[in-house]
């Protein structure tokens, strides 16, 4: 702990000698709906903190609905008190912010590795599952690809709009994969990718997707979980901020067009032993097909996580490339898990089916359960689609059948807690009932 505290220490006193302009410190952590929440500290108070001060939140602020309100959730919320649970600093994440108008830093905190680690918070959920996995000799190396849209900053009625075409003016509506979007709207991209580097984020490929306003940001292969998580859930923070500071709307909207794509969030992952030998291709690659029929065994009670609200739901079964059932498949990108053509070194695995607006920590330890448990197993998977495109099975579609084949599935309370699950599942049916409490103009048109 001395020795944490003293890195932490120097990493505060580096930031403020190399930033002496910022004052103050946004500490931030992400909760169930996949928002940030925190605190903004003065740099100095930031600086007692990392040499040992307490750094308390309140425990519940995970629980905020995707409005932001609090649910009565078992004893939490309403009769607990509202009590304050410990937060810790995560080393390597204080940097400077360049999207407001006041210099500014920003530093995750969590509460794993803490005392008394919320149970139910998503990257105590996460580093559970690695911690089990890394006591049975497996290291997973993990990449996402993130899809968003441009919109124009100014909604209309509410509504958003093309981003309009810096070149032309022109609203870019023609969804194409031209690399000429690129070029065309390079200023935002480059400091889009310019500010996620000045994070510490190791993103590597960009893409222009089929959807008008539509791109993608693929980041490198990263040997810790958290730490690949933490830079999917911090991209989407910066990239929110540059896009408006450009005078452009961005969103990770599962589907803002019903006639266009939607955007998911791809995630690779392979697994390796203690000594670099890769698990998945050993024995004529039999633990891959393990790991995949796991995979599949458990997606249909893990859709409150891949589709997380109202809105991701009507991504699945898209335009292109949305499963609409569990399957996998071999260069498919129909396929829900998607195996990619690689050398033996480098087989691993790409989980297409979450929607971008998806908890990254969460999404990441379903995933990994999921190949947990088809390596435990040892199940052979359902036939891949090249040799059978009607191959798959069925999941939820809608969000209330989605929580209940979550809540009582054996495997997923084991490995990711029965109270995280209880919680998320009811923070999901909650926020699905308060979504319905709103009578859309539609229903007037229809039956008024």
């Amino acid at each position: 702990m001395k020795s944490q505290s003293s890195t932490l220490l120097a990493e505060v006193r580096s930031f403020r000698q190399n930033h002496p302009d910022v004052r103050y410190v946004d500490l931030i952590a992400l909760d169930i709906p996949g928002h940030f929440y925190g605190k903004r500290y003065p740099v100095e108070m930031l600086e007692k903190v990392a040499a040992g001060s307490p750094l308390k939140l309140p425990q519940n602020a995970v629980l905020l609905g995707a409005q932001g309100g609090l649910f009565k959730i078992g004893d939490y919320c309403f009769n607990d008190g509202d009590p304050d649970a410990n937060r810790r600093l995560v080393p390597g994440t204080l940097k400077p912010v360049n999207w407001e108008s006041q210099p500014l830093g920003q530093m995750l905190i969590t509460s794993d590795g803490t005392q008394a680690p919320i149970e139910f918070e998503p990257r105590e959920v996460l580093a559970k599952v690695l911690e089990r996995l890394q006591h049975q000799g497996i290291h997973p190396v993990v990449a996402f690809e993130l899809e968003f849209y441009l919109f124009d900053k100014q909604l209309e009625n509410g509504l958003p709009q093309f981003a309009r075409d810096p070149l032309s003016g022109d609203a870019d509506d023609q969804p194409n994969l031209h690399i000429e979007r690129l070029s065309r709207f390079s200023d935002v991209l480059d400091d889009m990718a310019q500010t996620a580097k000045d994070q510490g984020l190791d993103i590597t490929v960009i893409t222009a997707e089929i959807g008008p306003g539509q791109f993608e940001i693929n980041f490198g292969h990263c040997d810790d979980g958290l730490r690949a998580a933490d830079w999917a859930a911090l991209f989407c923070r910066s990239t929110r901020g540059v896009a408006l500071k450009q005078g452009y709307r961005a969103s990770f909207m599962a589907k803002p067009y019903l006639q266009f794509p939607g955007s998911g969030m791809h995630v690779h992952v392979s697994l390796y032993d203690a000594a670099g030998n890769n698990l998945l291709a050993a024995h004529q690659q039999q633990p891959l097909r393990h790991a995949v029929a796991g995979c599949l065994e458990l997606l249909p009670h893990c859709m409150p996580i891949f589709s997380p609200n109202h809105n991701a739901f009507r991504r699945l079964g898209g335009t292109v490339n949305a499963a609409t059932r569990a399957s996998w498949g071999f260069e498919d990108r129909d396929a829900c898990v998607r195996i990619p053509e690689s050398d033996p070194r480098n087989l691993r695995i790409e989980h297409r089916l979450a929607s971008a607006d998806a908890n990254p920590y969460l999404v990441l330890a379903a995933i990994l359960v999921g190949l947990e448990h088809g390596l435990e197993t040892k199940r052979e998977p359902i036939a891949p689609l090249n040799e059978d495109r009607n191959s798959g099975t069925d999941f939820p579609v809608e969000m209330l059948d989605a929580v209940r084949a979550m809540q009582q599935q054996p495997v997923l309370r084991d490995k990711l807690g029965a109270e995280f699950v209880d919680v998320y599942c009811e923070n999901k049916r909650q926020d699905h009932l308060a979504f319905q409490q709103e009578i859309h103009a539609r229903e007037y048109r229809w039956f008024l």
